[in-house]
């Protein structure tokens, strides 16, 4: 019977082995490529998932808020500006001091599910209060201990405000300023 397992062992565990592989589940995708951060509008069906959050990667001016709005409704001089490196449309970061960012805005433009994905990312839905201005426009705002979010989507836009301020109404009137100055 001892040579009988020996030789029975190895092809039951290759056996077994097989089983394994043919039954597991089939492996998730990896994490959204850098095109799919792209702010670039896309007919062609995308990731569900939300794409990786911008980070700033040169100075420069945004092209849709002027610093001197953002240092009206934020409550702190913007001493300097940094873009995302996503095109059209880069995120914005304005910054109070050398290192700190007061305030931060996102146009994601896409496929509709994955900017309801950026916002439910940015102000989920189980943690945030209701946000739906402008009219049309739907997500969430909220407070947390480094500041506040306003995030909210139409169609395939969506846009996230995040302020170093413990106040939404701030990121709120800044999201409803990008919107009517991108009019979308």
């Amino acid at each position: 019977m001892n040579r009988a397992l020996r030789i029975a062992l190895p092809s039951l565990l290759v056996l077994g082995a097989l089983t394994a592989c043919g039954t597991a589940e089939p492996a998730e995708s990896g994490p959204p490529t850098a095109s799919a951060a792209s702010s670039t509008p896309s007919s062609a069906p995308g990731p569900a998932g939300p794409p990786p959050v911008p980070e700033p990667v040169a100075e420069g001016t945004c092209p849709y808020l002027e610093p001197g709005v953002v240092a009206e409704a934020n409550g702190q001089l913007v001493r300097k500006v940094r873009l995302s490196a996503d095109q059209p449309r880069p995120a914005c970061f304005f910054y109070a001091n050398g290192t700190d960012v007061q305030l931060s805005v996102w146009v994601f433009q896409g496929v509709e599910r994955t900017a309801k994905a950026v916002v439910d990312r940015a102000a989920p839905v189980a943690d945030s209060s209701p946000a739906s201005a402008p009219a049309g426009w739907a997500g969430g705002s909220l407070v947390g201990d480094t500041g506040a979010v306003y995030a909210v989507a139409k169609g395939g836009a969506a846009v996230v405000v995040t302020s170093n301020q413990q106040q939404t109404i701030k990121a709120k009137r800044i999201a409803e300023t990008v919107i009517g100055n991108l009019g979308l």
